[in-house]
């Protein structure tokens, strides 16, 4: 069997809008994931079948793909020192929440 050499003739500014996108199925990409994980981090896109009607997408992700914008995050600073973990809080206010609720039901009654 021999190879032949493809060519595909197409205009210039219709070939700077192709992507290539690797498709690769699930027991693949879990037998190479580092190899994976880095050709996404040299910006090529993967998708990953996972039987006939699931894909996923593989792609790296950059500083300006975020949830929550780096201006939005606040610097650790003096008031630091004054916050309290979410437990400290239930505890504080627990003993309010039932006391609410005793008196809810018996102005319902």
């Amino acid at each position: 069997m021999f190879m032949k050499n493809i060519y595909i003739c197409v205009p210039l500014w219709y070939a700077n809008k192709i992507e290539i996108m690797l498709v690769i199925s699930s027991r693949e990409f879990r037998d190479k994931q580092a190899l994976y994980f880095d050709r996404a981090d040299h910006g090529e896109e993967i998708l990953v079948q996972r039987g006939r009607n699931k894909s996923y997408k593989i792609i790296a992700i950059s500083d300006e793909d975020t949830v929550i914008k780096k201006e939005d995050i606040l610097v650790p600073d003096e008031e630091l020192k004054n916050a309290i973990t979410a437990e400290e809080l239930l505890s504080g206010i627990e003993e309010d929440i039932k006391m609410l609720f005793r008196k809810r039901r018996l102005i319902n009654k």
